[in-house]
């Protein structure tokens, strides 16, 4: 990968990137135990540990040699992908350098706290209790916010939005997020309109043991590397690891067990993007994930644009009959999963509903940021939009509210809007799937669920951060992010 003869300024950066990348993956795993395995009293010993080994983390990435060594590897000759392995150290420099190490470490220390007291305070949906953890933390937030802000000079929440999606702007969410607020709202009353003598589908229980083993044999036939990884359960479900030592956690409902399932399949559509990253580039920056929508986009394109069609559905019938017995058949099982219906979970929410979740929190966090929303405020500013967007009433009921979600608890503002920007995504490449190859859902039926796999891979698996998001989009698919293809997809499955 790296002639250290010819290029030596370029071979020690790539050496010291390298090393910042073992000490990662074991922040990461540490923030896996923590999450899966850590008993409840190592909360304040982990927590102080994780700020100390960030830190050092951060320490690395902005060591005094860096600067003169970019400059110097930047007059070397380096091919193209060694090209963007520079460009890629130098954001990353330049991202570490922007922020104090002093904060990066209160921060950690005080969000791993913050989050290890949300996951008994939202259990008990104690507000009060939770409020002053966030208030302190959104109190680091803003000063990061600020801090990045003037560096790049850039608003507070484009700072923060940068730290996920690369050259992605506030104004340019709100076109995109407007446009989505105009049709959407009516589309929902329309499918609701649509399924309302829908017969009800009664969903058995199920024992959890029973629905992890359906889930490993769904992981299998959607080409999950166990010898890589492992699936393991959460309060919260997400995918953790690095791309050779994978860590997926979901959850299980008893009661329903539809959303643990689609749980695991979003959680490995995550896994097989980090899995499929060019392993010739692993421990560089040029073989990490491009951004977290085109993260979110390959979960989404295994639930959504896989995991909710009729010919997905078919393939799972007979596991699902193998684990939990028969009398789900692939009809009962379309119907379950493309019902809509508004409730107060973002993680289970239908596809069509899910965006109006991340339209709430992208105004919320535009407000935490700058200032015009205070914590104190955040349950009735959830109240009111719940019931606007979604008539959806949460008054008092924080726990399904605004407590719900682990990435304020830990500090990370910002990130929402990778959804519904994945979602999009995930629309658009299934359209160009099918220029090429047909039909997807056909694909899938036939048992063809490999060649769709093997463009994912070509096209956005491969390409790391070879190239820039709308870049690798264009290239993929012809032209960059196109919300219309998202409302194609819907009007297509639930209003044909």
């Amino acid at each position: 990968m790296v002639n250290s003869n010819s290029n030596p300024h370029y071979s020690k950066l790539s050496q010291h990137f390298q090393k910042i990348s073992h000490f990662e993956h074991l922040s990461a795993l540490g923030d896996w135990d923590q999450a899966t395995m850590m008993p409840s009293g190592g909360s304040e010993a982990r927590g102080a540990a994780m700020a100390e080994l960030a830190g050092h983390i951060h320490e690395l990435k902005t060591a005094d040699f860096i600067e003169e060594t970019l400059n110097l590897a930047a007059d070397e000759v380096l091919n193209m992908e060694q090209a963007a392995n520079l460009r890629e150290m130098q954001y990353q420099y330049f991202q570490a350098n922007i922020v104090p190490a002093s904060l990066v470490q209160s921060k950690t220390q005080l969000a791993y706290q913050c989050e290890h007291a949300w996951r008994v305070q939202r259990k008990n949906n104690d507000w009060q209790g939770f409020k002053p953890n966030l208030e302190a933390l959104i109190t680091l937030v803003r000063e990061e916010a600020a801090i990045r802000a003037q560096a790049q000079n850039i608003t507070p929440y484009d700072a923060l939005l940068s730290k996920f999606e690369p050259g992605m702007t506030t104004r340019r969410l709100e076109k995109v997020f407007g446009s989505l607020k105009s049709w959407l709202p009516q589309m929902i009353t329309q499918v609701q309109a649509n399924q309302l003598n829908d017969l009800k589908v009664d969903i058995p229980s199920f024992s959890a043991e029973k629905q992890e083993a359906l889930g490993r044999d769904v992981m299998n036939f959607l080409g999950f590397d166990f010898n890589q990884g492992r699936l393991d359960t959460s309060s919260h479900p997400f995918c953790g690891g690095v791309p050779g030592d994978i860590r997926l956690t979901t959850r299980f409902d008893e009661t329903d067990f539809t959303q643990g399932l689609m749980g695991v399949i979003h959680e490995t559509g995550h896994a097989r993007y980090e899995q499929g990253l060019p392993k010739q580039w692993r421990g560089q920056p040029v073989g990490g994930h491009r951004s977290m929508a085109i993260h979110e986009s390959q979960s989404l394109f295994c639930e959504m644009q896989l995991g909710r069609g009729a010919g997905f559905l078919s393939q799972l019938e007979p596991l699902i009959s193998q684990h939990l017995g028969k009398g789900l058949d692939t009809q009962a099982l379309t119907k379950l999963y493309t019902r809509v219906e508004p409730g107060f979970i973002r993680v289970d929410a239908d596809e069509v509903t899910y965006p109006c979740h991340i339209l709430l929190r992208f105004e919320a966090e535009k407000g935490l940021v700058d200032g015009s929303l205070a914590v104190t405020d955040l349950p009735d500013f959830w109240a009111e939009n719940m019931q606007s967007l979604l008539g959806v009433d949460t008054r008092g009921n924080y726990q399904n509210g605004c407590m719900q979600d682990i990435h304020w608890a830990v500090g990370e503002l910002g990130y929402f809007p990778s959804y519904t920007l994945g979602a999009m995504y995930a629309a658009q490449f299934r359209y160009a799937i099918e220029k090429s190859l047909g039909s997807v859902d056909a694909l899938v039926a036939q048992g063809k669920i490999q060649v769709i796999f093997d463009w994912l891979e070509q096209n956005i698996w491969s390409k790391g951060c070879l190239l820039s998001t709308d870049e690798l989009v264009k290239q993929a698919t012809g032209e960059p992010l196109n919300p219309e293809y998202f409302k194609r997809h819907l009007e297509q499955r639930y209003l044909k």
